[in-house]
Formats: structure tokens, C-alpha cells, sequence
């Protein structure tokens, strides 16, 4: 099973929510589960809960916005960490792009984004086809990525 991390700003959460809806069947299918940092029980270090998670994740998606890209948490913390696991292949980072924003001039412009071509799900007319483009890239990347040995 891969463990699947949501990089996100707040102020994406109803879309992070929405996306997570989506992904149930991989999750019933035993293929996924999911983190993000909402699921920190109340006293916890929420930068520990935040970096151990980041650092045993399988898969990493950038909730890309404007937002997003503002966070100094979101670019300089978690996406230099992703980017870095990315690099030495103990990750997969996945840009989901949520809203219209500059982010092919980001760190990692040069990953192949979904939905397809990177369109923002925020300008598909039927949010659910944009989340389902998610859902089916992410599970073309379980399906070519091999499991455990």
C-alpha cells in the first residue's frame, strides 16, 4: 500500500477534501492511504507530525494554487523536501494543479502535472471529470511503479 501526502494550503482544503473523495476506491482497493497534516491529534508537534510523514511518504501531491505558491511553508519547507526525495527517486512528486497560477516557473514547472496539460480542476466546467483525470493518473502511477519485495 502507498502511503500518499497532501501538500496543500489551507485555503485549498475543500478542494483537498473533494480530491480525497475521489481516491476512495483506491483506498477500498488497498492501494492507497492517505496523510495530511488535518489528522494531527490536538497537542501533537505539528512540524514533527508534518516532517516524519513527508519524510515515509510514497507519493507526494502538490495542491498547486496561488495560495499554494505564496505559503513560505508549503515552497520552502515541505516542496524543497519533496523535490529532494523526488530527485533520489524515494518519492513521487505529482503537481495536481487546483487553480490558474504561474507554476510552470516553479521548482517543479518541469513535472508532468495532472490533470492532463496541466488545466486547473477549478476551470473544468464538471470539477468531478478533473478530480477523476487525478484519480486515474495517480493510479497509472501505482500500477507502474513496482511494490514492495
Amino acid at each position: 500500500m502507498a502511503t500518499v501526502f497532501f501538500s496543500y494550503s489551507h485555503a485549498d482544503e475543500a478542494l483537498r477534501d473533494q480530491l480525497e473523495k475521489h481516491l476512495i476506491m483506491l483506498k477500498r482497493q488497498g492501494l492507497i492511504e492517505t496523510w495530511h497534516d488535518r489528522r494531527i491529534p490536538a497537542g501533537d508537534d505539528f512540524e514533527h507530525a508534518i516532517d516524519q510523514n513527508l519524510e515515509s511518504a510514497d507519493i507526494i501531491l502538490l495542491l498547486v494554487s496561488p495560495d499554494f505558491l505564496s505559503s513560505a511553508y508549503c515552497y520552502d519547507v515541505e516542496l524543497r523536501r519533496a523535490m529532494e526525495r523526488h530527485a533520489s527517486k524515494e518519492a513521487r512528486v505529482i503537481p495536481v494543479i487546483l487553480r490558474h497560477c504561474d507554476w510552470r516557473e516553479s521548482v517543479f514547472g518541469k513535472l508532468n502535472a495532472t490533470p492532463r496539460d496541466g488545466k486547473p480542476i477549478k476551470s473544468f466546467p464538471d470539477l468531478d471529470e478533473a478530480f477523476l483525470q487525478v484519480t486515474q493518473a495517480l493510479k497509472g502511477v501505482l500500477k507502474a511503479t513496482p511494490g514492495p519485495s
